[in-house]
């Protein structure tokens, strides 16, 4: 009930103060690429129910259809405004009104798509136990997963058993540890390691 409440309040201050500024940013994709400025992907959370999670459009209309992966920094499937928005986690930041409606935390497990929740075995399911959210420990230690991904020799492979299970078992700690404390720290080390 206290999460609910912070998550709430974090997110409806979050998205009145944050209005210009997207109002600015729709401007920017608009004038960069066609297609819309908000892209919604079917993600998986709570439960293991499918839910539509928001991002500022960074890339090309169906760009996802060539792969649900985005490899290296300069990928060609990313506009300008992408590279941009992506760099400094902004296309993140619709995701308050996925908080604001209670299909996600500020902090938690970053919700996966359901490709890649069917690799998951029965310990790393508990990790849909809990409000996925929009930043977590595994997000700040992953900060450049894109890079990595571009250094494999497979990315999807790599992805599936190497990085799912690094990643969950950062989820699951954070399941079995979580209490506000720990979110409201998870936020400032988000924002520290996103502008250093």
């Amino acid at each position: 009930m206290v999460k609910r409440m912070f998550d709430f309040i974090g997110s409806f201050i979050g998205l009145i103060i944050l209005f210009p500024f997207f109002i600015i940013i729709a401007i920017l994709i608009k004038l960069n690429s066609k297609g819309p400025v908000f892209y919604k992907q079917q993600r998986v959370g709570l439960n293991n129910t499918n839910f539509g999670l928001y991002k500022f459009r960074s890339m090309y209309i169906n760009a996802d259809k060539k792969g649900l992966l985005t490899v290296g920094g300069r990928d060609s499937r990313i506009t300008s405004m992408g590279y941009f928005l992506r760099k400094y986690k902004i296309d993140e930041l619709p995701q308050l009104i996925n908080v604001l409606l209670g299909e996600m935390s500020l902090v938690g497990p970053r919700p996966e798509v359901r490709k890649y929740v069917d690799y998951y075995n029965a310990e790393q399911m508990r990790v849909l136990s809990v409000k996925p959210g929009i930043t977590d420990n595994a997000s700040i230690a992953f900060i450049d997963e894109n890079v990595l991904l571009a250094q494999a020799a497979d990315p999807e492979k790599y992805y599936i058993e190497t990085l799912i299970p690094q990643k969950t078992a950062i989820y699951l700690e954070y399941v079995d540890t979580r209490n506000l404390w720990k979110d409201i720290k998870i936020i400032f080390k988000t924002i520290f390691n996103v502008f250093r």
